[in-house]
């Protein structure tokens, strides 16, 4: 599975990197981003937890 984060709706909060920070992190412009091609089996379900609390929906997970 892949994460992506659309920057056109991110807000720079940070959940997703606090929440995951195994796939997520903020850029040099403080939006959010997503760092593996690939979600690794063992974080899925942190990485879930990030798009569901994301506060403006801007995280896919497929």
């Amino acid at each position: 599975m892949k994460a992506a984060v659309d920057q056109e709706l991110c807000i720079g909060c940070g959940v997703c990197e606090g929440v995951c920070p195994e796939v997520f992190q903020m850029n040099d412009e403080g939006l959010a981003e997503a760092i593996k091609a690939e979600i690794d089996q063992e974080v899925l379900e942190e990485a879930k937890q990030a798009q569901t609390e994301c506060p403006v929906e801007a995280i896919t997970i497929e």
